[in-house]
């Protein structure tokens, strides 16, 4: 038969997911950190440590981007996200990624029965 409709407008189920990105420049010397909120495939907000405060994209997003642009604890818990996540992250994944000596391979074996 056909394949379920996946669509959530159709289904009934909505997807919220939150992303955060580490952007890094010739290592950690220039660090980016993007967060964005999507509902439904649709980006309500976003935080960009190059500007500093979250900024709404839909109207919604625009109240929430006001409302945790207005606490200091969370402002600043961003703005160093930079550090304690970005930095942090890059030095338990470089010896795993940036450092990699042996190029990844897509070969597989597959074992023969004995009989």
């Amino acid at each position: 038969g056909a394949p379920p409709d996946l669509c959530p407008a159709h289904s009934g189920v909505f997807q919220r997911m939150f992303k955060a990105e580490c952007h890094f420049i010739n290592g950690t010397e220039k660090v980016r950190y993007v967060a964005r909120g999507i509902y439904n495939r649709e980006e309500l907000y976003h935080y960009d440590s190059d500007v500093g405060h979250f900024v709404g994209l839909t109207p919604y997003g625009e109240k929430l981007a006001q409302y945790w642009n207005s606490d200091p604890d969370l402002m600043e818990n961003r703005r160093t996200a930079v550090d304690w996540l970005c930095r942090v992250s890059y030095k338990i994944v470089t010896p795993f990624s940036v450092e990699r000596r042996v190029p990844p391979s897509s070969s597989q074996s597959i074992p023969i029965p004995s009989q």
